[in-house]
């Protein structure tokens, strides 16, 4: 007889469909019970993960895989805390450190941290950054039970924080960070992070375009200046050239391009960046210059020995080379318009920068002269002059004026012989000048001592930001002295009541071109003296008043 016919006796059609249902019930308790018994030895299921709580109104971001991205799933995959996801945002007040773990992508990154389970509303913010960034925070463990991923190294509890080789996001330089294995291609103009720790750190990402002159909005300055491309290695896709030449400092890549040669963007883009750059590594670094210029590194022969201790390198001359390093910073950092700024790394200072320049210089004063009451001594003025534009036509009489009131005159113009003038303008207690690039050398000033800027028709704002502020961080005294319309030459090109000399800022209309061509190129200044004696009195009062400072 058949199973079904006996079961058909033994029991009714309404008995058998509620065997039927016991069975069925008695199954999915048994798979339960094993489900529950097995799961901490059963690896994570990516299907019971794919959706990820991100809140109302927030994306779901997704892309197609790459086989490089597999890697750095498996870490994500095990990400069991309360991550916060965020797509970095360009405003410094969403990019502060956060003790939730976060997980920052980028809104051109081609990977999406899946198989992260996240509480619901997290903060998505965008970021329209040009080159992506992946970065992990964890402030809590990270479950690496099942998965050891050999392109990470995670020991325990330890932090990972990736972030990008290069920050584009300064409005004026451009800057590369690179740690570990790093070659510099001359021939190719590229450096490439071949460390396995940067292979994984970018993931293959197209390279960088670099400009290492800290003033890139300047399209004319720029334009002398070569680039070189970041390429974070990738086996797979390139091949890397090996190393011919070994050292064991780190090096700083920048260019003495741009507007070397003039002395104020000297110092305002290269010296002064660089300053900040290289002081952290107190002269253990190799200096390695594109866009050389040989009469610019004998110039500043004296800083740039006092920065490094190894001989500078002309890199675009190394062509068949392959220089190594164990880290390279490509570009410069910088802060503001011939400023420091002291909250911002290397927090440094302007005094700081100007003791380095004394010590370059061997310079012997620190602080100006301190007049007592009934001193006889006469306190040193230097008068700078100029040979072309914006060059006083009266230096003799000025002079004469300046020694009727208590100074000791000096006229002079600086030249390419830096540590001369430095020593002279040291030699100074007091220094006065039409606006331009010589004033730059009161950097050399001692301490205390005072700077009096003639300010030229039209030139009030330009006189202001890039020496009146900046000599205040220098520990100097600040007097202006704005000419008047007739002690200026263009008195004798134009009307008295012409524009051009009533509202200089409504005829150049702010176009750079027609205000330097005829405010700074074409101007000269006449000073009259009888208006200006009571500057220099000024001048000599506040040399008296330091003392009770």
């Amino acid at each position: 007889m058949t199973y079904e016919a006996i079961l058909a006796r033994s029991f009714s059609r309404y008995e058998q469909k509620k065997l039927g249902w016991g069975a069925l019930l008695g199954c999915f308790l048994i798979f339960l019970s094993f489900f529950t018994v097995f799961k901490p030895y059963l690896g994570p299921l990516p299907i019971l993960n794919m959706r990820l709580s991100m809140g109302v109104a927030h994306r779901m971001f997704a892309t197609k895989e790459t086989e490089s991205s597999q890697k750095q799933e498996m870490v994500r995959e095990n990400v069991t805390t309360k991550p916060e996801l965020r797509l970095n945002s360009t405003d410094p007040k969403e990019n502060t450190t956060r003790t939730k773990p976060e997980i920052l992508l980028n809104s051109t990154d081609h990977h999406v941290a899946k198989n992260v389970t996240l509480e619901p509303g997290p903060e998505v913010l965008l970021n329209n950054t040009e080159h992506p960034a992946v970065e992990i925070e964890e402030s809590e463990q990270l479950n690496s039970t099942d998965h050891q991923d050999t392109s990470l190294s995670i020991a325990g509890n330890a932090t990972q924080k990736r972030v990008p080789l290069c920050n584009i996001l300064n409005p004026r330089t451009d800057i590369c960070d690179i740690t570990g294995e790093v070659r510099v291609h001359a021939k190719s103009y590229t450096v490439y992070a071949s460390s396995t720790e940067m292979s994984t750190l970018d993931d293959g990402q197209t390279s960088w375009k670099i400009r290492p002159y800290a003033r890139k909005t300047d399209r004319t300055a720029m334009s002398s200046v070569t680039e070189w491309s970041v390429v974070p290695a990738s086996v797979d896709r390139r091949k890397i050239p090996k190393c011919t030449q070994n050292h064991a400092a780190p090096a700083i890549l920048f260019s003495a391009g741009g507007f070397s040669g003039n002395h104020f963007h000297d110092f305002s883009d290269i010296i002064l960046p660089l300053y900040l750059t290289a002081r952290p590594f107190n002269g253990d670094v190799q200096l390695l210059v594109t866009n050389y210029r040989s009469w610019w590194a004998s110039k500043f022969r004296a800083i740039l020995q006092n920065l490094s201790k190894h001989p500078a390198i002309d890199i675009d001359q190394q062509k068949e080379e392959v220089h190594c390093f164990p880290s390279v910073i490509v570009g410069l950092n910088r802060h503001d318009e011939f400023k420091i700024n002291p909250s911002m790394p290397p927090h440094t200072t302007m005094r700081d920068f100007r003791e380095f320049l004394r010590t370059s210089y061997s310079l012997e004063r620190a602080k100006a002269i301190e007049l007592q009451a009934s001193d006889t001594r006469k306190p040193r003025l230097l008068i700078v002059a100029r040979k072309r534009s914006r060059s006083f036509t009266n230096p003799t009489r000025i002079a004469k004026t300046a020694k009727a009131v208590g100074f000791e005159p000096v006229v002079a113009e600086a030249d390419m012989n830096v540590a001369r003038f430095a020593e002279l303008m040291n030699s100074c207690d007091a220094v006065m000048g039409v606006h331009g690039a010589g004033l730059t050398n009161i950097l050399f000033l001692p301490d205390d001592a005072v700077l009096i800027q003639i300010v030229p028709l039209g030139g009030a704002w330009l006189s202001r930001t890039y020496f009146g502020d900046p000599s205040r961080d220098m520990n100097l005294r600040y007097l202006e002295y704005k000419i008047g319309v007739r002690e200026s030459t263009l008195a004798d090109q134009y009307p008295v009541d012409h524009v051009a000399l009533k509202d200089p800022s409504a005829f150049h209309r702010g176009k750079w071109n027609d205000f330097k061509k005829i405010y700074l190129d074409n101007q000269n200044v006449k000073l009259d003296v009888r208006r200006f004696r009571p500057t220099l009195l000024k001048a000599l009062q506040l040399l008296r008043e330091q003392k009770r400072r």
